[in-house]
């Protein structure tokens, strides 16, 4: 990754690099939380110094049906990681941890992204912005916008973004993210296609995101990773 200055235009480029971590999901979140702590000590030994994990990574997606009984799967932060998994690792630089939590308002719940720095240490909360609800994708049934606002966190690999998911459509948030000295912007997501609509759909809605990715950062003097 290269974060550049916006004061210098680009003159004189950072070097970051970034790890994002995915894997095959399965049902118990104890094991998906261990392989993303492997994960990102991997990604670590390999020279990055910040690691971004997908969204809702400890859980299948569980948001393409309506069932209140998935309320539970809502975890408080900052108990994050659980005491019963080790500790993030301390040498990846900075992490971001993606979970779905609860909220202070009785019956919501707030999709969040943690970033953590190098020792582990919280450096912020952001709070999803932009909630999708389609086929298959009912997160309005479960999530509340967010409303911290766009923010942008100093960390030991530099000043970054967190960005969630759907947030990569609409320009705003990363502008103001941008504005506030962010140099390079995650959107942690776990979405994809919807299967019936690949085949008719898939190229045009790809077209549509690659355009969209591709016109923000180079307006905005940073750069994204998904």
């Amino acid at each position: 990754m290269l974060s550049a200055n916006r004061e210098e235009n680009w003159i004189v480029p950072r070097k970051v690099y970034g790890g994002a971590g995915a894997d095959v999901v399965r049902p118990q979140p104890g094991r998906n939380l261990d392989k993303a702590l492997t994960r990102v000590s991997d990604a670590a030994g390999k020279g990055a110094n910040v690691v971004c994990l997908p969204e809702l990574f400890q859980t299948q997606y569980f948001c393409q049906r309506e069932d209140h009984a998935l309320f539970d799967l809502a975890e408080p932060i900052p108990a994050l990681p659980p005491k019963s998994s080790p500790p993030p690792p301390k040498n990846t630089g900075s992490s971001s941890w993606r979970h779905c939590s609860r909220s202070a308002r009785p019956a919501s719940i707030t999709t969040r992204l943690r970033c953590s720095n190098r020792d582990g240490s919280l450096r912020g909360i952001y709070r999803k912005m932009h909630i999708p609800e389609d086929p298959l994708y009912y997160e309005k049934f479960y999530f509340t916008p967010g409303d911290l606002g766009f923010r942008s966190f100093d960390t030991g690999a530099g000043k970054i973004g967190t960005l969630v998911c759907w947030d990569q459509w609409y320009p705003e948030g990363a502008r103001l993210t941008a504005l506030q000295g962010a140099t390079l912007i995650f959107y942690p997501t776990a979405i994809g296609w919807h299967p019936s609509e690949k085949a008719e759909f898939g190229e045009v809605q790809y077209d549509a995101w690659r355009t969209i990715q591709r016109a923000m950062p180079s307006r905005m003097e940073c750069m994204w990773e998904w």
